[in-house]
């Protein structure tokens, strides 16, 4: 996918030479092609593919998280209100 985006952008642009550029058309285009490529390389993006694993990987975290919080909410619910934590000497006074 990439690749054909960096050969159709530097066709395009090649085709935009003038009348009588034929002769070097194919060295601006392989220039072109090569700037291109290393201006969207230093830019560090990524697949489409990439991004949607890694979007997919982020929700199943969250998700957990949010499942975790819930448990540790339950948790501790439960254990402020057990018979140990109500006596006098495990509540301090104000």
């Amino acid at each position: 996918m990439k690749q054909k985006l960096f050969d159709e952008l530097s066709h395009r642009i090649g085709a935009l030479l003038p009348e009588g550029t034929e002769s070097i058309r194919a060295d601006i285009e392989t220039s072109i092609h090569l700037f291109v490529q290393e201006t969207f390389n230093k830019l560090n993006l990524v697949s489409r593919e990439e991004f949607d694993l890694q979007s997919a990987l982020l929700q199943r975290s969250r998700e957990k998280l949010d499942r975790l919080e819930k448990q540790l909410e339950t948790l501790t619910r439960n254990t402020e209100n057990t018979p140990e934590n109500n006596k006098p000497e495990n509540n301090p006074p104000d």
